[in-house]
């Protein structure tokens, strides 16, 4: 599925497309890995993806007085992230470097994602901007906004 590189808000259609598949499940014959060719000059299956940044999945949840935002982003330096808010929409951004791939001459398995993230999320409840706390701890970004109290609701006496 292709995405455009400023389409940083997952839509759930396209979660449950990429992830749920309603064919019936097919068993196939996998080849040991020794009899499986190496071709190195097949094209890389990461080419044109360096583009544009990865996903990072969040939690969002309020309690009475907060909403609060979390982030996994274990092995991210608290340097190396940045979290911004504008309008109502805050952006956490950063770089995940492995940091210990100098000198690999060919990858047998790569699933961890290495390099740039970025996610956007639309803020679902009125903060205080100016009243915010980031937190980074066992690798857990954590931001807690003050929300704004909403007016209660006042009876208006009708005279007459």
């Amino acid at each position: 599925m292709a995405r455009k590189q400023n389409d940083d808000l997952l839509i759930e259609d396209e979660l449950a497309a990429a992830f749920l598949d309603n064919d019936p499940i097919e068993t196939t014959t996998v080849a040991p890995v020794a009899a499986a060719p190496q071709d190195d000059s097949a094209q890389d299956w990461n080419d044109g993806d360096d583009d544009f940044p990865g996903q990072l999945a969040v939690d969002v949840y309020e309690t009475q007085e907060q909403l609060v935002i979390k982030a996994r982003t274990a092995g991210v330096n608290k340097e190396d992230l940045d979290v911004s808010i504008s309008d109502g929409i805050l952006t956490i951004s950063g770089t995940l470097s492995s940091g210990d791939d100098e000198g690999v001459i060919h990858w047998h398995i790569q699933e961890c994602y290495w390099g740039e993230f970025r996610r956007t999320v639309a803020l679902p409840v009125a903060v205080k901007e100016d009243e915010v706390k980031a937190v980074l701890k066992e690798g857990v970004l954590t931001i807690s906004f003050n929300k704004v109290e909403q007016e209660t609701v006042r009876v208006i006496n009708i005279e007459g």
